[in-house]
């Protein structure tokens, strides 16, 4: 995947005019890519590209997510904020007001080592064995 760059088209929400993502040309097609920098879609026509953008509105950037760190370890974070030029994510607080969270700045478009959270969101410490 490519990097952001003047020929991707902003999409944003009707009404509003939040930022849901952009639309690339690729070939004689489009792809949706998401805010983190993730493509939605394959090579499809604008219609659907716009459609698939609106369809995955911006709601699952307050999911949990998990990060791999590069010695291995696995952890629980939320996304804190979402930039053209970088993805930020804090270790979960777990909505204490009060915890420490450590803060991740990462490159755009977001590495593979952010994924959706896959533990249980009912264990405080964490993913279990992965």
């Amino acid at each position: 995947m490519s990097s952001l760059t003047a020929d991707w088209i902003e999409h944003r929400r009707e009404g509003d005019r939040e930022l849901l993502g952009w639309i690339r040309v690729d070939g004689d097609g489009f792809v949706a890519v998401d805010r983190i920098g993730r493509e939605l879609t394959g090579v499809v026509d604008w219609h659907d590209a716009e459609e698939a953008l609106d369809g995955h509105g911006l709601h699952w950037l307050a999911d949990r997510w998990q990060l791999t760190l590069d010695d291995g370890r696995v952890v629980r974070v939320r996304m804190s904020e979402v930039a053209a030029d970088r993805v930020v994510v804090t270790t979960d607080d777990f909505g204490d007001v009060n915890a420490v969270v450590t803060r991740y700045v990462l490159p755009f478009p977001a590495p593979a080592a952010l994924r959706p959270f896959a533990g249980d969101p009912g264990v405080i410490d964490g993913l279990g064995a992965h």
